[in-house]
């Protein structure tokens, strides 16, 4: 039985806590649009999306305006487009591009993501085309995200999509220089991606998933730190179990979401991500409940402690809260995304080395953070080299979302708007990796990959 308190306790989340779904996204397979020619599967693939998601924006509003939560995106993930174009690499395949960001439009989600591909082992037919066509794809379409896997504890890390991949980041940035490198901002590479992640821009369907599901991400970081702020806790145990019991009540409410969402629109549900994924918004940062856990500011020695904490607690109370939690599931530490993570750069306690010791622990990686323009694409497959080791050597998702803001330098400040925000530009460490990463070849799978 559902007591008045928590329902007052629920609505004050909403109203004052800026807790909300983060999103409701589709995965649908576009395994069965694939041919040879590129026009009939542009077309397949358009009209596939259309029927299974003609309603999901309007059903996304009416649970929203029913129940009173905010449900902030709607959004679309397909399965790799690589896979889909492996037959059709003599041809265009900026097409698949344009068909994503055409439907998108159409049935008026958010983002589409999937303009990906999965290389950690080596490169199939269309995965060259793909990675090739990223920068002019970001640059011509507005609602198309893009991501590569390139490793994974199982079969290492392909050094030469790094490389490639160091190009692609820097190229995309060059192509939509006019506007803020907002391309960089949709491209993601991916360490042991995951095949149900609702979250953009690295979603996509895998293959392994249904021919379609509905996944939701739900999100609360001010919903954890106004808990915090609100009981003294004694120790540190206090503090875990406070945030579990939290976790738990969020991620209570995107399953109530998630199961009302695959009801009426008779699609399967698939699962809660439950991760903590700040806005620019006051009081809706990661960084906000570090320092409500007792440090002085984020980036300060025993963040990583802290994040470590509030990462397993995230999941331990959120794993109890849903029978099908996935995704990414943790906190996120996306820089410009959270005005904590953004005043501890400008106070200089939280730079790139520390961002990255913070990944070892927290739901993904390197997330939103805005480099020098001249940076060289060298250095950044090495800042993607670097993250990928910290998910192959312990077996989890990690990444790569570094946005190179083509004229400017350490110190000034790139602005996306909306749910993205505006990162202070970071500076990289110096020295060069060119050689390291002009090897290429593959880094062999650690020795724990060895399970079976």
């Amino acid at each position: 039985m559902i007591e008045t308190k928590d329902i007052l306790e629920t609505i004050n989340m909403i109203d004052n806590e800026n807790l909300d779904i983060r999103t409701i996204t589709m995965g649908i397979s576009l395994i069965d649009c694939i041919d040879s020619d590129i026009d009939k599967a542009c077309d397949k693939i358009y009209d596939k999306i259309c029927r299974y998601a003609k309603e999901l924006v309007k059903t996304g509003e009416n649970i929203s305006a029913e129940y009173g939560i905010p449900i902030i995106n709607k959004r679309i993930a397909v399965t790799p487009i690589s896979i889909i174009a492996g037959v059709c690499q003599t041809q265009k395949i900026l097409k698949f591009a344009k068909t994503l960001d055409k439907v998108a439009d159409t049935l008026g989600v958010d983002f589409i993501g999937g303009y990906s591909a999965l290389v950690e082992k080596g490169f199939a037919a269309g995965d060259y085309a793909l990675i090739e066509s990223i920068p002019e794809a970001l640059s011509l379409t507005s609602k198309v995200c893009s991501s590569v896997n390139i490793g994974s504890t199982k079969a290492g890390i392909n050094m030469d999509a790094v490389k490639m991949m160091g190009d692609t980041v820097l190229k995309t940035a060059q192509a939509t220089k006019d506007n803020n490198c907002i391309g960089a901002a949709k491209l993601v590479t991916f360490c042991n991606a995951v095949q149900d992640n609702p979250f953009m821009a690295g979603a996509f369907h895998g293959i392994g998933e249904a021919d379609c599901v509905i996944n939701v991400g739900v999100s609360g970081p001010g919903v954890v730190r106004s808990a915090l702020s609100k009981n003294k806790c004694k120790d540190i145990t206090e503090v875990a179990d406070l945030v579990k019991k939290t976790a738990f009540k969020i991620t209570r409410m995107g399953q109530l979401v998630a199961k009302e969402a695959s009801s009426r629109l008779s699609i399967p549900f698939g699962i809660v991500d439950l991760s903590l994924a700040p806005t620019p918004a006051v009081g809706d940062s990661v960084a906000h409940i570090l320092e409500e856990m007792g440090l002085e500011i984020c980036g300060c020695h025993g963040t990583t402690a802290a994040l470590a904490l509030l990462n397993d607690a995230v999941k331990k109370g959120g794993v109890m809260a849903s029978s099908h939690v996935g995704g990414l599931s943790g906190a996120f530490i996306p820089v410009s995304e959270d005005a904590g993570m953004i005043n501890a750069v400008n106070r200089g306690a939280l730079d790139i080395t520390k961002l990255e010791a913070m990944t070892a622990v927290c739901s993904v990686g390197l997330d939103m953070i805005v480099i020098p323009g001249d940076t060289t694409s060298h250095t950044i497959s090495a800042i993607i080299a670097d993250e990928a080791a910290i998910g192959m050597v312990n077996s989890k998702t990690t990444a790569v979302r570094v946005i190179p803001a083509i004229g400017k330098k350490a110190g000034d400040t790139l602005s996306f708007g909306g749910l993205l925000g505006a990162g202070p530009v970071m500076n990289t460490r110096f020295g060069s990796a060119e050689k390291f990463v002009n090897l290429g070849g593959r880094i062999p799978a650690p020795l724990q990959a060895l399970k079976n």
